[in-house]
């Protein structure tokens, strides 16, 4: 079976502007296929977790409706159907900027440099964003490439 590595940044929006939301839809609907790589969860308690916190929306909810395997654009428009969510422009932006804000711990910042060969000398931007994006494409070039 696939182990398929997600290459969707967080940094990434969809039409509604959510940044992480392509994401999210990617690992959560790959894990439900039985197709994401065994790194990932399908819906952790990080980015994705702080999405459907932003959004309003129950992670059961969600992955229910993750189960009938929608494509990205019927994703949202459920997103926009469900009572209670906030879309407002404010919270949108509140929302982009924890994402974009996100710094990892030390230990973790180490280890994804580390495993690439870069120097922890703080000349790579610090923002998880960054760093995940590395990460993924280390484990998609190993798993795919090496």
């Amino acid at each position: 079976m696939s182990q398929i590595v997600p290459l969707i940044s967080s940094g990434i929006a969809g039409p509604l502007g959510v940044l992480h939301l392509p994401r999210l839809w990617q690992k959560a609907s790959l894990a439900a296929a039985g197709k994401l790589h065994s790194d990932y969860p399908g819906i952790g308690c990080g980015y994705d977790q702080m999405t459907l916190d932003a959004l309003g929306i129950n992670i059961e909810t969600f992955k229910a409706f993750i189960a009938t395997k929608p494509s990205y654009p019927q994703l949202e428009a459920w997103v926009k159907a469900q009572p209670g969510v906030n879309l407002t422009k404010g919270n949108i932006y509140k929302h982009n900027q924890s994402i974009m804000g996100y710094i990892h711990a030390d230990d973790t910042r180490k280890a994804i440099l580390a495993a690439d060969g870069i120097a922890d000398d703080g000349s790579v931007n610090p923002g998880a964003v960054d760093l995940n994006n590395l990460d993924d494409w280390h484990i998609f070039w190993a798993q795919e490439i090496k």
